[in-house]
């Protein structure tokens, strides 16, 4: 699985011009589910993005995680994160998982951080989505499970 981590002012995720999400102060996530992927995989990004101490605390040092500073999330799937472009000019998506294996972990991956008792928003699997944001600092991280980077 691979997440891209996006600390925000705020966020905001519509469908068909349909608001379907939106989050104040906290974290925009895009998660990508890779063929092969598990419950480990999920339950490694989950702890991890939950613990990051990347927001900033009185002394102007990120050293706070989500829960500490009251924040959300906006959780949004994004397959691309897989798209291979080192041959041509189109992407290949040979390494996403199929849509159920996808879906099934995504879905997990958000009910495991409302577990948390965090405040969880998504977009919706599989449909066209416009995504708004204001990026705080700017923060953006990338993790995999496969901790390839």
């Amino acid at each position: 699985m691979r997440v891209v981590v996006q600390r925000v002012l705020e966020a905001s995720v519509a469908v068909d011009e349909e608001m379907v999400g939106q989050i104040g102060r906290g974290l925009l996530l895009y998660l990508a589910v890779k063929d092969g992927d598990g419950p480990a995989d999920t339950e490694y990004l989950v702890d991890k993005v939950l613990g990051l101490r990347i927001f900033e605390d009185d002394s102007g040092k990120m050293n706070l995680s989500l829960k500490e500073v009251g924040g959300a999330l906006l959780i949004v799937s994004q397959f691309t994160l897989y798209g291979d472009c080192r041959r041509g000019r189109r992407p290949s998506f040979s390494m996403a998982a199929p849509p159920e294996a996808a879906n099934r972990l995504y879905q997990s991956f958000v009910e495991r951080c409302r577990q948390h008792r965090i405040t969880v928003r998504t977009g919706v699997f599989r449909e066209t989505m416009r995504i708004r944001s204001i990026n705080d600092g700017p923060v953006t991280l990338l993790l995999d499970s496969s901790k390839s980077f």
